[in-house]
């Protein structure tokens, strides 16, 4: 990995990685997200995917084949009857995730698991699959990937050395037009447990718990399949007197039917002492695009700007099973583990209950 040199401390933006890189992984899912992003990100990162199953055997043949994994199955459960898989990475929809689960906890011989976002389609289902693991010794890792953006990581940084001071507003301000994957129409929903959580989860990774959030949702016009959560606005208030305002606009204006586009993911930190913004190079995918940081204190009176090659789509996929591996290998829970994850889970399903009643709702103080 390059990066560019700047007067900027370290930043943090890279990933832990573990001792041993070569542990086994199962891949379950053909899809998208594990070909074009966990898939190039491990092999970038030298991990060692072994082996791979789908529901269709045909799309397993080619991503093995792209990818050089030398083991294919007809099915999940041939794969997770391999002794020799220590680790199953599943990317698949989050409706059919709890039922995988519950047969990988049945094996033994698998250590860790590290589950697609939404982990699954409700709180209760989260709760289900965080009990299964748990009771089966099974760690569980949650693929909340965001917060390997290595902006998103930046900032982190910046906050944990207490260089912009209290925290007094935090912004994010998406205008992008998703890529909506056929399973959501069976769902009826889309933008707050798909894209929307990201965002929810990286306001929870800098400052921790909201105690209450108020969501309002419309629908977007450009999508024909009925749902409840197009384009989204958030409200998150925190007891020190933090409040973070999130707008995810998955219409941006008619950009597809014709009109210009003016598209990207903008976030900004204010603090007392400082301040940071940065933007999220996700909307240009498939083109590289890196995502940036701005950083001023009262002290230095001007403004850093670091920045690095490494992009979020699909590099940053590479953290969180580092995390997962590092986890494993000093007996530890991961910062991404299902219990945290539980707390992102019980936050995005407040916004729906605030979008549906039209009020703020309060957060439990352990969900």
């Amino acid at each position: 990995m390059t990066h560019v040199e700047s007067d900027a401390a370290d930043l943090g933006i890279d990933p832990v990685m573990p001792q041993n890189r070569d542990v086994p992984i199962g891949c379950i899912g053909a899809g998208f997200i594990m070909d074009d992003c966990h898939l190039v990100a491990y092999r970038a990162a030298g991990f060692h995917p072994a082996a791979i199953a789908s529901r269709r055997r045909e799309q397993a043949d080619k991503v093995a084949e792209r990818h050089g994994i030398t083991q294919v199955f007809d099915n999940p459960s041939e794969l997770l009857a391999d002794t020799s898989i220590e680790v199953v990475d599943i990317a698949v929809p989050p409706d059919v995730q709890l039922e995988i689960i519950r047969e990988v906890v049945r094996h033994p011989h698998i250590r860790g698991i590290l589950a697609q976002k939404p982990i699954a389609g409700c709180f209760s289902e989260a709760q289900k699959i965080v009990d299964l693991c748990h009771d089966a010794g099974v760690t569980l890792c949650v693929n909340q990937n965001m917060r390997y953006d290595h902006s998103v990581r930046a900032c982190k940084t910046m906050l944990d050395q207490g260089k912009l001071g209290e925290p007094v507003l935090a912004t994010i301000d998406m205008r992008a037009i998703p890529h909506w994957m056929p399973w959501q129409q069976r769902q009826r929903w889309m933008t707050c447990r798909i894209m929307s959580i990201h965002h929810l989860d990286a306001m929870r990774y800098w400052f921790g718990d909201p105690v209450r959030v108020f969501a309002s949702f419309r629908t977007d016009p450009r999508t024909t399949f009925p749902h409840v959560d197009g384009i989204g606005l958030y409200i998150l208030e925190y007891a020190s007197g933090l409040r973070c305002q999130i707008c995810d606009d998955v219409w941006a204006g008619p950009a597809r039917e014709g009109a210009a586009e003016d598209l990207g993911i903008t976030w900004r930190v204010e603090g007392t002492e400082g301040m940071a913004r940065g933007t999220i190079g996700w909307p240009k995918y498939p083109r590289r695009c890196p995502s940036t940081i701005d950083w001023t204190t009262k002290d230095i009176g001007r403004w850093e700007q670091p920045r690095w090659d490494e992009v979020w789509f699909p590099d940053a996929f590479a953290g969180p099973m580092a995390e997962l591996l590092v986890a494993l290998e000093a007996g530890i829970e991961p910062n991404l583990s299902g219990r945290d994850n539980l707390r992102t889970m019980a936050l995005v399903d407040a916004c729906y209950e605030s979008a549906k009643t039209h009020r703020a709702i309060e957060l439990l103080t352990s969900p």
